[in-house]
């Protein structure tokens, strides 16, 4: 495959099983001027790697932020776990973010805090009042906290400060936290954007397995597409807040999915997109 054969085929075909996240004909605008999301329609299923690809500014971080109820769309339907997202109240829509963990570029720890400490944050959802420090933490939440710094290969550092770890196990630590709310949809917006290519694939493995044993659903927005073909089960492509590519990994080589950054093969694509449509 070229970068110009980047244009999408058809979207991939639907589970049995009812999708868990449904995009349809979502448009974002922050002001008549920009436009975030342009007519976006996505299906996923319980259990899927999806992979967001696409330059900074193409809609990637707005997509995931419409998934969890940070932005609310100007047009079109967000379906998540069976809940209209933009019609959701306050209680509903803090019931639904409990099944949805987010992972972010930037690890949002912590720094003094101990290891362990920070993973129970992540169970502050599910808990009424505030926590000062570990032992304000019930003894089922330090014991599943520990459980999950065990999954990621953390449990030695539990007692460490969080800042004294390097980047690729801080990112470790926040996917723990993320893992502690039991959730149905793992968000993860540039999750090793930061990293070194072999803390990035440590990362992403993890990712991935966990995917796997929980039939976790992943959304993941990155910029290094060795890594998604690496790690993705389908590489969907944004550019100007469009899909210009929604294929399983097995459909796409690297010179493909560099075609969604290049500015001629991706508006070729969204204009077939939009006959096919």
């Amino acid at each position: 495959m070229t970068a110009a054969d980047a244009a999408p085929a058809e979207p991939v075909a639907a589970a049995t099983t009812a999708p868990v996240v449904e995009l349809a004909h979502v448009g974002k605008r922050f002001d008549p001027d920009v436009v975030a999301l342009d007519d976006v329609t996505l299906t996923v299923r319980a259990g899927e790697v999806v992979v967001l690809l696409g330059l900074s500014g193409s809609g990637k971080s707005t997509l995931l932020r419409h998934v969890n109820g940070l932005h609310r769309p100007t047009t079109g339907t967000v379906r998540v776990l069976g809940s209209d997202v933009a019609g959701a109240g306050g209680a509903e829509l803090r019931r639904l973010r409990t099944r949805i963990g987010m992972v972010f570029q930037q690890f949002h720890l912590v720094g003094s805090a101990s290891v362990l400490e920070n993973v129970c944050t992540g169970a502050l959802g599910s808990l009424r009042g505030p926590r000062l420090g570990l032992l304000g933490y019930p003894r089922r939440v330090r014991r599943a906290a520990l459980e999950q710094l065990d999954r990621v290969g953390l449990a030695d550092q539990r007692f460490q400060r969080a800042d004294t770890l390097s980047g690729g196990q801080q990112q470790r630590v926040a996917v723990a936290r993320a893992l502690l709310q039991r959730p149905r949809i793992l968000l993860a917006d540039e999750p090793v954007a930061s990293l070194d290519p072999e803390s990035s694939a440590q990362v992403m493995a993890l990712i991935a397995d966990v995917s796997r044993e929980d039939e976790l659903t992943v959304l993941c927005s990155l910029h290094q597409v060795d890594i998604a073909l690496e790690f993705g089960e389908r590489i969907v492509g944004l550019r100007s807040g469009r899909v210009v590519l929604d294929r399983p990994v097995a459909e796409v080589d690297r010179a493909g999915a560099m075609g969604i950054y290049s500015a001629v093969g991706a508006d070729a694509a969204a204009a077939e997109l939009a006959v096919a449509r």
